[in-house]
Parts: structure tokens; C-alpha cells; sequence
């Protein structure tokens, strides 16, 4: 990725599990606090936190409030946000490394 998160907001984003197929990155901020444009593959977010954010991206801007223990999909995307609740936030993303090709190409053991 050309503007990795983890590179352009270091105070924000950390990696807590990496392998050949997936990245999962912790994001932590404040009320007040503001990320630098990046990007971010397909992804799945799950919201550790109740918290309302401003997404901007190149089509304009939009508000987003969630609340805890909320799992949604993330199609892949390059925005900047700011915190404008009055609590943190705490999200954790689980980024996918390949594309739908390649995982259904793939040879998966697990339950059917």
C-alpha cells in the first residue's frame, strides 16, 4: 500500500498480528484527534468502543457513529477521519492480503 497507516499515523495504528494472508491492525484515538489520508485494503472492523467519527475522503465527507461490539465489512478505501465524539475510539481491523481470486484458487482445511 502506498499510504500504509501504520507508516502515515504511527500514534494511531499498530499491527498485533501478521501473516501471509491477513494484517490485523488496533486503531486507538481521542476526542479531538485527526489521521493523515491512507489507505486501507478489504477489510472486516470490529468496534471495541462507542465512539462517532468524520471520514473524509475524495467524494466529500461523512459522519459515523457505532457503537461497541459491532463487526462490518470494509470495502477497500483511502480516507482521512477525525474523532468528533466525546469518547475514544478503539477499532480493530482484520485487513485481507489477497484478493477473491487467489483465496478461492486457495487450498483451505477447516470445517465444511
Amino acid at each position: 500500500m502506498k499510504d500504509d497507516p501504520v507508516d502515515t499515523n504511527p500514534l494511531h495504528y499498530s499491527v498485533v498480528f501478521e501473516n501471509d494472508r491477513v494484517r490485523v491492525l488496533e486503531y486507538l484515538d481521542a476526542s479531538g484527534d485527526k489521521t493523515t489520508p491512507h489507505e486501507h485494503p478489504d477489510s472486516v472492523m470490529y468496534t471495541l468502543s462507542n465512539f462517532r467519527r468524520r471520514l473524509h475522503s475524495a467524494d466529500g465527507h461523512r459522519d459515523v457513529e457505532l457503537s461497541a461490539g459491532k463487526a462490518m465489512w470494509l470495502p477497500a478505501q483511502r480516507h482521512s477521519g477525525e474523532n468528533i465524539g466525546t469518547t475514544p475510539t478503539h477499532v480493530i481491523f482484520v485487513e485481507l492480503k489477497d484478493d477473491l481470486e487467489d483465496a478461492q484458487a486457495g487450498s483451505w482445511i477447516g470445517p465444511a
